[in-house]
């Protein structure tokens, strides 16, 4: 690989370059990338490159991982946590760990209800970082019509306003996607064809990405989140009622935030927090 091209992974992004053997060794390539990503993000991302992804055509593979653990800034009280109803379709619930917090009355949350959608933010230890829960009536239009534009603008409707009591189920997801398809579609298909071009990092046109892994990790209890995320980028050779409560018992959409620059840190949508 070209000398700039590492330099400036290193440089600007914290990346370190390691040097495999996957024309003879892929699958202990394949195992000793796993046990890099399992390590960076505290073993909650385990096997992120399934068996026979590499091969000896192998001739890059790019990870980034990131994980995040925070304790709410104010926790919600574990002895009100109660099994109760999750609205997933309009005639169909499941039982659920309710997680139920009632703050005092000094206590104000950023918080809006837009008739439609409802939307408040969590804070974490340290407020730099948020959850964002979107509470919607139809979470299919809401999903449709999110965009960072729309995201923005519930975030200017949000004031601080003391809640009654703030209701949210526990829920752990693990999730993995492999995203070829997704991205060819959001517009980039050249870069999984032969004509794909990564000259800048070899010198060459012999490169082309194969198949990108994305997995997740994210649980929520009483005290705080848990989340971890990891990508895998693989290359080969050519070939709302009267007091203020916001309840979440049915879907919505959450997203935690680095709040300064507004950057998301991982999103999400809970249908089902038992599934």
């Amino acid at each position: 690989f070209l000398e700039d091209y590492l330099k400036t992974v290193e440089e600007y992004y914290g990346g370190k370059a390691a040097v495999l053997d996957f024309i003879n060794n892929a699958e202990e390539s394949r195992q000793t990338i796993n046990a890099f990503i399992e390590e960076q993000t505290n073993h909650k991302i385990k096997d992120l490159i399934p068996p026979g992804v590499l091969d000896e055509l192998t001739r890059l593979v790019l990870t980034n991982a990131v994980y995040f653990k925070g304790d709410w800034k104010i926790a919600f009280n574990e002895s009100l946590t109660m099994e109760e109803d999750f609205w997933v379709t309009s005639d169909r619930s499941v039982r659920v760990q309710m997680m139920h917090m009632k703050p005092n009355e000094t206590i104000r949350f950023n918080y809006a209800d837009m008739g439609d959608v409802q939307i408040i933010e969590l804070p974490y230890k340290g407020e730099n970082i948020s959850m964002l829960i979107i509470l919607p009536k139809n979470l299919e239009e809401a999903e449709s019509s999110l965009t960072l534009e729309k995201l923005n603008e519930y975030k200017a409707e949000m004031k601080e306003e003391k809640l009654d009591e703030i209701c949210l189920p526990k829920f752990e997801l693990d999730t993995k996607y492999f995203m070829q398809q997704t991205l060819s579609s959001l517009g980039m298909p050249t870069a999984f064809s032969e004509a794909a071009d990564f000259s800048g990092m070899t010198g060459g046109r012999d490169l082309f990405i194969s198949e990108v892994i994305h997995q997740a990790y994210v649980k929520v209890d009483e005290k705080g989140t848990e989340a971890a995320a990891a990508t895998a980028v693989i290359m080969k050779l050519t070939a709302i009622p009267e007091t203020k409560v916001f309840r979440a018992d049915h879907p919505f959409i959450f997203i935690i935030q680095e709040k300064e620059t507004g950057s998301i840190l991982f999103m999400g949508r809970i249908v089902n927090p038992v599934n």
